[in-house]
């Protein structure tokens, strides 16, 4: 099993969309579980609007110390949405020592990075676990948005997904009409599939990262 934290202390960084359609994605090949430990309860909340019709499994429980006993569950991957604000750092480094991997969304804005460093400095890397930026909410129509975003990033030394994630209008909808991004609806064929794209590619990348790094259980667990 693996578990994998989706983090930012800065809110609107996206990580509940990053965890609802991750899940998604991977739940195509494994079986997932996502534990809402935020007390805002959007992941519980969007899985709610959606019924029974999401692809994997979702658990409301705002206590993180209770990570420790999903090992114990027949899931492959456990994705935990966390609280996105400065009040759940305690939250964010208990759930650390439970992960294997952290996946961290942020704006491209250049004022998302400070609180993003601090994350990162403060909290992740004294965890000891291997974490990946994720650019977010990219604007395709503006290229030079992605390029300065990433220069930024790797001029502060930061690990970074190569694959990005692109704004559009469908996401936006999503959480209320419960859907995830294997069941846009094609009405715009070309923009659900892109949609979908972006996030595969993040998924390859975070299971190629995988054949090379162990868990907290234990390498191969």
């Amino acid at each position: 099993m693996r578990i994998v934290t989706i983090a930012n202390q800065k809110g609107g960084a996206g990580k509940t969309t990053t965890v609802m359609n991750l899940a998604s994605i991977l739940s195509e090949n494994s079986r997932v579980l996502v534990a809402d430990v935020d007390p805002q309860k959007s992941s519980a909340w969007w899985a709610d609007r959606a019924g029974n019709d999401l692809p994997f499994d979702v658990v409301d429980d705002t206590n993180p110390s209770n990570l420790s006993r999903l090992r114990e569950l027949q899931y492959d991957v456990v994705l935990v949405d966390t609280p996105g604000s400065l009040e759940g750092r305690d939250v964010l480094a208990t759930v650390l020592t439970e992960s294997d991997f952290v996946i961290l969304p942020t704006e491209p804005s250049p004022l998302a990075f400070a609180p993003l460093i601090a994350t990162i400095n403060e909290i992740v890397l004294p965890s000891k676990v291997t974490y990946r930026v994720m650019l977010n909410k990219i604007d395709p129509r503006v290229p030079v948005e992605l390029t300065d975003a990433e220069a930024l990033l790797d001029g502060a030394g930061l690990l970074r997904f190569k694959s990005a994630i692109r704004d559009y209008k469908i996401h936006k909808m999503a959480p209320v009409e419960g859907k995830v991004v294997t069941q846009y609806a094609d009405g715009d064929s070309r923009i659900a599939a892109k949609a979908r794209e972006d996030y595969r590619r993040v998924a390859l990348e975070l299971t190629s990262l995988w054949a090379h790094t162990g868990t907290r259980a234990g390498v191969g667990a």
